[in-house]
């Protein structure tokens, strides 16, 4: 891991095509602004974590339950 200090203004270049730059520091957090090509996927940490939970919960559902509790439902409906 490569750790850097930079100042509100100052940037910082990756892979020659995505520039990094310090908008604002505070004690509440930094403001970055990220400019990379459209190409370029950029997401929040916490949002990857979140979708991954999401998809080993969906993995873990029980499929006979779930039929179980469709056919439940539609006969619910049907009456």
């Amino acid at each position: 891991m490569l750790i850097l200090r930079r100042k509100t203004g100052e940037s910082l270049i990756l892979n020659e095509n995505i520039k990094i730059t310090v908008l604002e520091s505070g004690s509440d957090g930094v403001r970055l602004a990220i400019d990379a090509p459209k190409q370029v996927q950029i997401l929040r940490e916490e949002l990857v974590e979140a979708t991954k939970a999401n998809q080993e919960a969906v993995a873990a559902v029980d499929k006979e339950k779930l039929e179980k509790l469709k056919g439940m439902l539609k006969a619910k409906k049907d009456v």
